[in-house]
């Protein structure tokens, strides 16, 4: 006779493998972990909080006051966390937060913007006896993940301690969908342990469902990164730094956003050729990674390209045809100075970008055909006319000589983004509204 385990069982051994395997599975990632830290800089700055070690003064001032843990993993994911809390505090006047995230640029980015009424942290690794030492240090009243990482680890000692946790703006991949599907016996105990999930299509609930999260917890919002409410940007940077390359409004400009290797070579070919029909045409990178300037700005250079990067500026001789964006969090301020936008890692890479930034500034927007973390949205906008998907780098030229050439399709493209974004509008209020209402007993069901 087979021995079924129940749910609390299946959780306790799990948990009990995954601590065991956790180590080795340090020693065999650390090496890459450690490389990718390095290349980001910066990486010895607060390193104790990865380990769950806080100074006095910090632990001091938790211990002071009710936070809610927002955990968003790199830049996008704060941008999303940010634009949260301030909902929820149009909700709680006086909610306050820790924000912990996982990268270097993320922790500058955050410390950068947040208000005083949110702690930055580096996110602890999710191993029990640092998960331990973070909840002594934190004491979250609830917990709130942004978009996709769910740890055992965290996710257990939530349970322990009867703490309501969220996962909003529910990212779920089609490869990861596939991996967790395949592995659900392990991953299953660990979804069950999510008191609300807001998903951002009605196709979503089914996918969430079939990986273990009970269906009565997952709620249709729409996506908060697609949300065009209270999303505010800064023309001052943009215009200030084009003033000083000596580039006027009237100047066509195309913008590769968040772009990843290969990309930045096919875009700096593509400009190099269309120049002979469009002189004044000048070209700006936004580079994913910001650490990768200097080596896209010497690839440019070897195209025969008058480059700049965003941070030499003063040390340039005009004139400029191509600037390099050397700086992290600054793109949907950029995106307002475009003419045609390349939407970065969907030609040479696979994923996609967010394009909703580029559409809320009015831009229209060219991808290529890997969007799979956008599928839905991807789909809509071209099923809409709202954007111009690509395959191929000839595809990709013809795309943006079609858009430069054509001030009509370049609005028409715009607008019908704009209606495919509304259908997105007030997302943000209504996951701010389901998160507060997780501090409710009844809507926090336990197995």
């Amino acid at each position: 006779m087979p021995v079924r385990l129940g749910p609390i069982c299946n959780r306790i051994v799990i948990r009990l493998i995954y601590n065991l395997l956790w180590p080795i599975g340090l020693l065999l990632f650390l090496p890459g972990y450690l490389v990718k830290m390095f290349r980001r800089g910066n990486y010895r700055h607060k390193f104790g909080q990865r380990l769950g070690i806080y100074d006095v003064d910090l632990r001091v001032r938790l211990a002071a006051q009710k936070s809610t843990w927002l955990h968003a993993v790199s830049v996008g994911e704060i941008m999303i966390a940010l634009k949260l809390a301030e909902a929820i505090r149009t909700l709680q006047s006086k909610a306050r937060f820790v924000l912990t995230t996982t990268t270097t640029t993320g922790f500058a980015f955050a410390s950068k913007n947040v208000p005083s009424w949110i702690e930055v942290l580096y996110s602890p690794l999710d191993f029990w006896p640092v998960m331990r030492r973070a909840f002594a240090t934190i004491q979250p009243v609830k917990i709130v993940l942004v978009e996709a990482e769910v740890w055992p680890n965290l996710a257990a000692a939530v349970h322990a301690r009867s703490i309501p946790l969220a996962l909003v703006n529910a990212r779920l991949s089609p490869r990861s969908e596939k991996r967790f599907r395949r592995f659900r016996f392990f991953v299953a105990p660990t979804f069950r342990l999510l008191d609300l999930v807001c998903v951002q299509e009605a196709a979503d609930v089914d996918r969430w469902t079939a990986i273990g999260v009970l269906r009565e917890n997952i709620h249709v919002v729409g996506s908060i990164k697609y949300d065009p409410e209270d999303i505010h940007v800064d023309l001052t940077v943009p215009e200030k730094v084009l003033a000083e390359c000596k580039i006027d409004n009237h100047r066509p400009i195309i913008l590769g956003g968040s772009t990843h290797a290969g990309e930045e070579e096919i875009l700096g070919k593509i400009f190099r050729e269309l120049r002979t029909e469009f002189a004044s045409l000048f070209l700006i990178i936004a580079p994913r990674h910001a650490e990768r300037a200097r080596e896209i700005h010497r690839a440019y250079q070897e195209l025969g390209l008058h480059v700049v990067l965003g941070s030499r500026l003063s040390t340039a001789n005009p004139p400029i045809d191509c600037l390099v964006l050397d700086s992290t969090g600054e793109l949907r301020n950029w995106y307002t100075v475009a003419t045609v936008v390349f939407i970065g890692k969907s030609l040479t890479a696979r994923g996609g970008q967010n394009p909703a930034e580029a559409i809320i500034a009015g831009k229209p927007v060219v991808f290529g055909q890997h969007m799979e973390n956008f599928a839905a949205f991807a789909r809509s906008l071209v099923e809409r006319s709202a954007a111009l998907q690509i395959s191929s780098a000839d595809e990709l030229e013809q795309a943006i000589v079609d858009l430069l050439g054509d001030a009509g399709l370049r609005q028409r493209l715009a607008e019908n983004a704009r209606e495919v974004l509304n259908t997105h509008r007030g997302a943000t209020a209504r996951t701010a509204a389901l998160v507060d209402l997780l501090a409710s007993p009844l809507v926090n069901p336990k197995d």
